[in-house]
């Protein structure tokens, strides 16, 4: 649920998501989010009438607060990449830091009209910006992908694309789903476009919300079916068959491509778990 009418006063406490550039203002204090009170805030004070809600975690309020990149001086707090704290969160909170994040984020890409140029405004009902002219109006955009770990006998086939190179990880295939696509297809294709193998036996897993920028992943497993690997050497770098007893460095578990890799390992055996 995302309230944009939200009542403040000093004593407010909540879990504020305050984002400066494309970094998180953390406490210096070891916590993983930020949960104080609204007074604690002085730098924020000026953004008391864009505050949003993006949720509830232990029975908190979250707030969203966007201060674009404006300076902030404070020695309790301090910026931090957004994929590292996502790293370290609960798949509960996970949710929540990534809708404000991807809210943020329209709320910024949205200013203007794509119709007709001029000046939007929030609606302050729904999570939604309008013209104030034409009355065109938008909503945040989602971008469906799909992600999918593939099987043949003990091993997972594991990939390497240029933005994991720099830390040698390795994870699942992944795409977006293009227009007149079923979800099906889509894997088929990326997986055979990306290193040039066929699969069977494709079952849905599960979906999550991944704010790089704003992608919908849902998540598959497949069954190898023929052809050797040939990576396209564009989006993909390297790829290979890995046993679940030997794996390369991959994604955190927090991540759907973590959730996958795990799943895998179990159902090939029960015994594994690449996590421990």
């Amino acid at each position: 649920m995302i309230e944009q009418s939200i009542s403040i006063t000093p004593d407010t406490r909540a879990i504020w998501l305050i984002f400066n550039g494309e970094e998180i203002l953390l406490p210096d204090s070891g916590l993983h989010f930020l949960e104080t009170t609204w007074a604690e805030l002085p730098f924020a004070h000026a953004y008391q009438q864009q505050i949003i809600k993006v949720g509830d975690y232990n029975q908190l309020p979250c707030l969203l607060i966007d201060m674009g990149k404006e300076h902030i001086d404070s020695e309790r707090f301090s910026l931090n990449g957004l994929r590292a704290a996502l790293n370290e969160s609960c798949d509960e909170l996970f949710g929540v830091v990534s809708r404000a994040w991807q809210v943020a984020l329209f709320i910024r890409t949205h200013q203007f009209c794509g119709k007709c140029g001029s000046k939007t405004q929030q609606v302050d009902w729904e999570m939604a910006v309008q013209c104030s002219r034409c009355q065109h109006r938008c909503y945040p955009r989602i971008s469906p992908c799909v992600i999918v770990a593939i099987r043949k006998g003990r091993q997972l086939l594991l990939a390497q694309g240029k933005p994991h190179a720099s830390r040698d990880l390795f994870s699942v295939l992944a795409g977006f789903v293009e227009s007149g696509e079923t979800l099906e297809q889509a894997v088929h294709r990326e997986v055979y476009e990306e290193v040039g193998v066929k699969i069977k036996n494709l079952r849905y897993m599960a979906s999550q919300p991944w704010p790089f920028p704003h992608a919908l992943m849902m998540g598959f497993m497949a069954d190898y079916d023929s052809e050797q690997i040939k990576v396209d050497g564009k989006e993909i770098l390297k790829a290979g068959w890995f046993d679940v007893d030997n794996l390369p460095i991959i994604p955190s578990k927090v991540s759907i491509a973590g959730k996958l890799i795990e799943q895998a390992c179990v159902e090939i055996d029960p015994a594994c778990n690449p996590y421990t």
